[in-house]
């Protein structure tokens, strides 16, 4: 029965898990609960372990902020940002201090007068700037000097070979050969060019060849229009056949990327990325979200829409897609280098812009943190630790208000963005945050310590009866209970030892105090 059985002293004096006999894990709290409290005749005759483990969480948070003592804390060497990221377990702090080189901690106190706040865009007449006169690109890699990937996917290759003009349902490819018919995407000369070929189908007769595309996925969830532009230019083959190109926005992504083979007759149109309706998007005049280059002789190279309409959305998907209307088998010899498109750009130009207040500049820095970061308070004193008196400031302090009484240096934390801001003087200080968090970060750090033991049973099963509707007569005389036990931890972990307090009072009985 004995709680250390298992564990010999060898063990624990060379393990590291020294001074945690003080503690009792949420588990064990959980199943000693369900023994004490759960079953035939017992105050809960039936619940679920998930609900007991929900309370017995909800119950050591509760602790965690002012019963159970806080052993958090962080200790950085503060750069010339003045800025320290809050720890990923912060709930709140305690104390903020720097560290001299006597290791003595000298606290810092925290200031009300300033903080960072969010800087707003404005326009020269103080008006809020919307990003509605300069244009904002959304799209990556539009002009495709870098590689397609990973700014773009793009569909399946297939190689373009001469000679095989024959495709078989039964066999899928002639036997023995590689891919006969389809396409090619690539980005020789900065552009994305297309090729395409076609065959006959030795089952059926018709044509088989397919559709290439490139997308890329944009975030426009603060928008309500942006606008679309491309040059592109379509070519038909030697034997006539039409070339189609697009370049549009949709609110889905293409499917998978062999998907564009298209099995049926091309003279029909066959496949659903031939079909312009998957662009379903409009702009403020109704016009389809794309832009088309057909037949060889529409010289337009450079095309936009402008005012797509995306308030409904919050992400869409520009794409390129290419293919040619084929009549009869065209295998390399035949086929064109021909579809090709460049400069693919979604941006705003004025018309619509951003729905959200734009910040001014950098997002992280505002003109108030600048001034009181460019600040020089008055240094740290090195005291010799004989007294307590600042002697560059003697005769200086009369009527000073406490508050500010101190040299030590000031902070503020940024909860917008999570981080603790530094007076100047403390810059290449070593500072030391103590903090409280909910208990809950890690398995490791769930547990209680045993002078609050009771006050988490009484804390759970005051919750458990609260929400239940069996209970409900026994809350008034559980509550009563809890708050009894919450004290109670509260005196026995305040860690009160009557030799501290004897040197305490001593003190005064001194005439003159510091």
């Amino acid at each position: 029965m004995g709680l250390l059985d298992n564990t010999t002293q060898q063990q624990y004096y060379q393990g590291s898990d020294h001074g945690n006999y003080q503690f009792t894990s949420l588990d064990a709290i959980i199943n000693q609960f369900e023994v004490a409290y759960v079953g035939e005749n017992k105050i809960i005759p039936k619940i679920k372990r998930a609900d007991i483990a929900f309370h017995a969480q909800r119950a050591l948070q509760e602790l965690s902020f002012d019963t159970l003592k806080s052993c958090k804390s962080q200790e950085i060497t503060v750069p010339a940002s003045l800025k320290m990221i809050l720890p990923h377990d912060y709930v709140n702090y305690t104390k903020v201090s720097w560290v001299d080189s006597a290791g003595i901690k000298h606290p810092l106190y925290y200031t009300h007068d300033t903080n960072n706040p969010f800087t707003i865009a404005q326009t020269d007449d103080g008006t809020y700037d919307f990003g509605a006169v300069n244009s904002t690109i959304f799209s990556t890699n539009g002009d495709f000097s870098l590689p397609l990937s990973p700014d773009w996917i793009q569909s399946n290759n297939f190689d373009l070979l001469a000679g095989y003009i024959a495709y078989d349902d039964s066999a899928n490819f002639t036997p023995n050969v590689s891919p006969c018919f389809g396409g090619n995407v690539s980005t020789a000369g900065n552009k994305v060019t297309f090729q395409h070929q076609s065959v006959t189908n030795t089952n059926t007769g018709a044509l088989v060849g397919a559709i290439n595309w490139i997308y890329q996925e944009i975030d426009v969830s603060s928008l309500d229009t942006v606008s679309l532009s491309a040059n592109g230019n379509a070519v038909n083959t030697t034997a006539g056949a039409a070339g189609i190109l697009r370049v549009g926005l949709m609110t889905s992504p293409p499917g998978n990327p062999s998907s564009m083979i298209i099995f049926s007759d091309l003279t029909q149109l066959g496949g659903p990325m031939s079909d312009p309706s998957i662009f379903d998007l409009t702009n403020i005049n109704g016009d389809n979200s794309y832009l088309e280059w057909t037949v060889a002789g529409d010289n337009t190279l450079f095309k936009t829409v402008e005012d797509i309409d995306v308030s409904n959305t919050n992400t869409i998907y520009v794409i390129a897609i290419s293919y040619h209307e084929h009549t009869t088998a065209e295998y390399l010899g035949g086929v064109q280098d021909t579809n090709n498109v460049d400069d693919i750009l979604v941006f705003n130009a004025g018309g619509g812009g951003t729905t959200l207040i734009s910040p001014s500049g950098n997002e992280t820095d505002s003109v108030t943190w600048g001034n009181y970061q460019s600040n020089a308070p008055s240094e740290n004193n090195n005291d010799d630790y004989e007294d307590d008196t600042y002697w560059p400031m003697q005769g200086e302090r009369y009527g000073l208000d406490p508050q500010y009484a101190q040299v030590n240096g000031s902070f503020y934390i940024d909860c917008r963005l999570g981080k603790i801001h530094f007076s100047s003087n403390i810059s290449g200080k070593t500072v030391i945050l103590d903090y409280i968090s909910d208990s809950l970060g890690t398995d490791e750090e769930m547990q209680v310590h045993k002078f609050a033991e009771e006050a988490m049973y009484k804390s759970i099963i005051h919750a458990v009866l609260s929400t239940s509707s069996y209970g409900q007569a026994l809350v008034p005389r559980l509550t009563k209970e809890k708050f009894a036990a919450i004290r109670k931890a509260k005196l026995r972990l305040s860690n009160l030892k009557l030799g501290e307090l004897t040197q305490i009072l001593r003190g005064k009985s001194k005439q003159i105090k510091h």
